[in-house]
């Protein structure tokens, strides 16, 4: 039987740089990326930060942070990428102490499922507004829409432009994001 934490016990585990989360007390390790999943993380970590820094929108982060979902039920993960809006940047502390506006997660065949299902579940759940699922497999970005009434998903490829109901006014084509 695993043992249970809580997120008190959680944060007093080494600081580490490999992904780990709390999972209703359990944790989980996942072996590291690999190097294709995080060249598509550094590059569009790059392209956002600049769209962010640009317009003054917020903060963006890339993982591995910590971001505490439900400190009660002891969930914490670590998307690739999340960010916060300039309004709601009291939430970052030495972690992220709630939902933040964006997530990204890069599919990978280990994790695909888990991400568009699991985790995109307590996304919405918890009060993420955005995620995208950056599949570099079919090379293709899914946004998927968590605010509206009913979650709307809308798929972007090739020369079509990613659109985001948090970024506006972000121009990219999706086959930019796998360059």
């Amino acid at each position: 039987m695993k043992t249970r934490l809580n997120v008190a016990q959680y944060f007093e585990l080494p600081e580490t740089v490999r992904p780990m989360e709390l999972l209703y007390g359990v944790v989980r390790e996942p072996p590291a990326p690999r190097y294709g999943h995080q060249a598509i993380v550094t590059h569009l970590t790059v392209l956002l930060d600049a769209h962010v820094r640009a317009h003054a929108l917020g903060r963006l982060c890339v993982s591995p942070i910590d971001v505490v979902l439900d400190r009660d039920r002891a969930l914490v993960v670590q998307p690739d990428i999340i960010f916060i809006a300039a309004d709601r940047l009291h939430i970052i502390k030495d972690r992220i102490g709630g939902a933040p506006d964006l997530v990204v997660e890069v599919l990978s065949l280990k994790t695909a499922k888990r991400d568009r299902t699991t985790k995109l579940g307590w996304y919405h759940r918890y009060g993420v507004k955005e995620c995208w699922l950056v599949d570099p497999k079919e090379r293709c970005v899914e946004v998927v829409d968590l605010v509206a009434p009913a979650v709307r998903r809308k798929t972007f490829s090739a020369s079509m432009l990613v659109q985001s109901r948090v970024f506006p006014d972000f121009r990219a084509k999706a086959v930019e994001f796998f360059r």
